[in-house]
């Protein structure tokens, strides 16, 4: 027996719309809240490492050096005798650390360079300064990224802070185009025109409409930039160019274990691992978060 509604272009019973409604409102899907909780150790571990591993990450012991994974020591030891968990714990200080702070030089410099390129229009910037930067970009935009970090550091010289500022200028012509072709999509809204036509400020349409709607993608890609940061200082970290060792930083230790990864494996795997953990769980949870911004279309 069909049963009608009581009258025409009435609403679907609402149990038919439910389970819609419900995969809607959850904000984030299982992947993603795995992806944070993981991210949240690793925050754990940058903030209180003593909590987690009360040793000091630099005291070795010799008669414990190349000791496998055991009780006493979960990642083995190295060949000093130094704790590999200890250094893995104490180095999320300085991995994240160098992966935030870049993350920020990128997003900063890449949205100041996106707004000089496009977003100004010819009065608040000028016409051939913004063609100049266009051009800028490009020639950035056509070199990788790590290559472009690799030319950044070469002229001050190997160390934490040059390796940071070197991973934070790299990807800032990706964020800058982002930011310039979003504000130009946004320019040609119709929330933009109306709000020329009714005489605001070139200025107070800039700051009030156009650039909150082009950061946006921002915000959510620089989470992804984030694990990108923390991989490619590590990678820089691994060549030499990073901090330097005995300093428990993922990258060194990665350095450091390449010697004896045939009879330590545990040196190379272990920081190797929480590279990799790290750097997927903030590229799972970017693109989880861009996917709810895109009103969950897969």
């Amino acid at each position: 027996m069909t049963v009608l509604p009581d009258r025409p272009g009435g609403a679907a019973p609402a149990r038919a719309s439910s389970p819609r409604v419900a995969r809607r409102r959850l904000p984030l899907g299982p992947a993603e809240l795995v992806a944070a909780a993981l991210l949240l150790l690793v925050v754990a571990m940058a903030v209180a490492p003593h909590l987690l591993a009360p040793a000091d990450p630099l005291a070795g012991s010799p008669t414990d050096a190349f000791t496998g994974p055991s009780p006493a020591h979960p990642f083995g030891t190295a060949e000093s005798g130094r704790g590999v968990w200890t250094r893995v714990v104490h180095g999320a200080g300085a991995s994240l650390t160098i992966g935030l702070v870049a993350t920020l030089i990128g997003t900063g410099l890449g949205v100041a360079l996106g707004v000089l390129a496009g977003l100004g229009g010819p009065r608040p910037v000028g016409r051939a300064p913004a063609a100049g930067v266009r051009r800028v970009l490009e020639g950035l935009f056509a070199l990788p990224g790590l290559l472009l970090a690799l030319v950044v550091i070469a002229f001050p010289g190997p160390g934490a802070v040059p390796a940071t500022i070197a991973v934070g200028l790299a990807p800032a012509p990706g964020y800058a185009r982002i930011v310039r072709s979003q504000g130009a999509s946004v320019r040609r809204s119709p929330m933009v025109g109306a709000a020329t036509v009714l005489g605001r400020r070139p200025g107070v349409v800039l700051l009030r409409h156009v650039l909150p709607n082009a950061l946006a993608p921002v915000v959510v890609l620089a989470t992804l930039g984030l694990g990108q940061a923390v991989v490619w200082a590590s990678s820089l970290s691994y060549l030499g160019l990073g901090s330097p060792p005995p300093a428990p930083e993922w990258g060194a230790m990665l350095s450091a274990g390449r010697t004896y990864l045939a009879v330590a494996w545990w040196m190379t795997v272990f920081p190797g691992l929480a590279v990799v953990v790290t750097a997927a769980s903030a590229t799972v949870l970017g693109r989880g978060l861009a996917r709810r911004g895109r009103g969950g279309r897969r």
